[in-house]
Parts: C-alpha cells; sequence; structure tokens
C-alpha cells in the first residue's frame, strides 16, 4: 500500500465522505473536503506540478507551509507526481510557501518558489504573492484539470517523504500508515484533531494518511483557539488528537 493507491482506494470507496475539515480560529474560516474534493484539488496541484512547474519524478519539493487542507493537498500531489516531499528542507527544486509569512521569499530558497496564499476555499487573497515569485498558486491552480495521469507507476520503492534527517519510501508510509491505524485503534468515522504542521511523520499520519488509509478524518486547526475548539467536539466528533499543546484539551486522547 502507498499513498497514491490510498487515495485512490477512497475515491472508490467513499468519494463522499468527509476527509478534512479545516479552522482559523483567527479568520474564523472554516473548510471542509470529501475525498473527492480532495482528490480533484490533488490532481489540479499534481498537474501544475508537471505542466506549470516542468517537475520530474524523483525531484524534491520543500514544503514551508502551516497546517493547513492545501499542505495536506501538496503532499498528496507530489506524491501523484512522483515526487520527494521534504517538510521544511532549506534547498529543493521547488519550494512551496505561504505568502503571508514574513520570514519567507524567493531569495531566501534554492529553485523555484511558489506561494500560496491559504484564501478561503482556495481563492486569491488580494496582494498575498508579490510578482518575484515564480508562480502565484491561487491564480494558477483553477485552469489545472480535475484528472490527473502519472508518468511512472506507483512504485512502493520510489522516495516519497523526507523529514527528520530520513527519507521514506512510498511503501514505508504505507506500512506506517497500517501499523499507526492498528495502534490507535480507531473506529470508522473517528475524528482526529491536529494543530501542528505537516513537519514530521507523525503529523503526516494523523492529518493525512491514517485518515485517508482507516476512514477516518482530521479536524486541521490553525490559530488553535481552545475555547472554540473545545465547543466544537461534539459536533465534528473529534475523538482523539496530535500535536496539540500540554495545556490544549487535556481530556482529548493523544494519537501523537
Amino acid at each position: 500500500m502507498t499513498p497514491r493507491h490510498m487515495l485512490s482506494a477512497a475515491l472508490v470507496d467513499d468519494p463522499a465522505r468527509p476527509l478534512l475539515t479545516f479552522y482559523d480560529d483567527r479568520t474564523d474560516e472554516r473548510a471542509e473536503l470529501s475525498v473527492a474534493t480532495f482528490g480533484n484539488w490533488v490532481a489540479k496541484t499534481a498537474n501544475l506540478l508537471r505542466d506549470g512547474l516542468d517537475a520530474r519524478p524523483g525531484q524534491r519539493v520543500a514544503l514551508h507551509l502551516p497546517v493547513h487542507w492545501q499542505a495536506a493537498v501538496w503532499l498528496s500531489a507530489c506524491w501523484a507526481a512522483g515526487l520527494v516531499a521534504a517538510p521544511g528542507a532549506a534547498d529543493a527544486d521547488i519550494t512551496i510557501i505561504a505568502a503571508d509569512d514574513p520570514a519567507s521569499g524567493p531569495a531566501t530558497f534554492s529553485g523555484e518558489v511558489v506561494a500560496l496564499g491559504l484564501g478561503p476555499l482556495g481563492l486569491p487573497r488580494r496582494g498575498a504573492a508579490p510578482p518575484t515569485y515564480a508562480l502565484d498558486y491561487d491564480r494558477e491552480i483553477h485552469a489545472h484539470g480535475d484528472h490527473f495521469v502519472p508518468e511512472v507507476p506507483d512504485d512502493p520503492d520510489a522516495r516519497a517523504l523526507e523529514t527528520d534527517g530520513a527519507v521514506l519510501t512510498a511503501g514505508e508510509l504505507g506500512e506506517l500508515t497500517a501499523s499507526a491505524a492498528a495502534r490507535w485503534a480507531l473506529p470508522p468515522g473517528a475524528r482526529i484533531l491536529c494543530a501542528a504542521p505537516y513537519g514530521d511523520v507523525d503529523s503526516v499520519l494523523a492529518g493525512l494518511l491514517v485518515p485517508l488509509g482507516a476512514r477516518c478524518g482530521a479536524v486541521l486547526a490553525r490559530h488553535l483557539d481552545e475555547d472554540k475548539m473545545r465547543s466544537r467536539l461534539p459536533a465534528e466528533h473529534i475523538t482523539a488528537g496530535s500535536g496539540l499543546g500540554d495545556a490544549v484539551l487535556q481530556a482529548l486522547p493523544r494519537v501523537t
């Protein structure tokens, strides 16, 4: 099993089920993505990588993004296109950043730099991306197709995730997903609250791969407000948490 296979299987099995719910407690934004909607965004982004950025299988893509549904899309799009996702890397063939991050800019990274405005519903945010970036994702993505045909077969031995000083293959990510799902013993429909960016294996498992492969869901929280989120727990059916601070939602069982 690989991340690409997990998404393909989920699209066949139950494309309408909620996969990711995103909250930004600073802007009061809420977005919910079904498996099908997530798959459409992944296909569009993979097409943009290949056709708009000339990305080729095996290249590295550095992700410098906050916890956000578009960060999950970029991870899966990298895997669909046979690329290596490298959260936090300083050097890569392509670098993906949040345009509202004052510490990030084209001169900070090697390779081409893509800016994400992270606007509601993926729409452009006014003034988010200066023209010096290689590509403004918000304004380019909607022109790309909802169907992506990979150039390379789904190879479990292909490098997929570079993090924590190690490189994991697609097959190893699949094995870790199955192991985590069995260890956490979450029932179908369970929801994991995730407040940390996709910066390590645990956050990738809890915030994307286990929900994708084990018929669960993830609630992603940027600028988490504990009081607001506590009131949402019943409505969102949140049963576990990952990447939460010691003082946040103490009663919620942790999976990582």
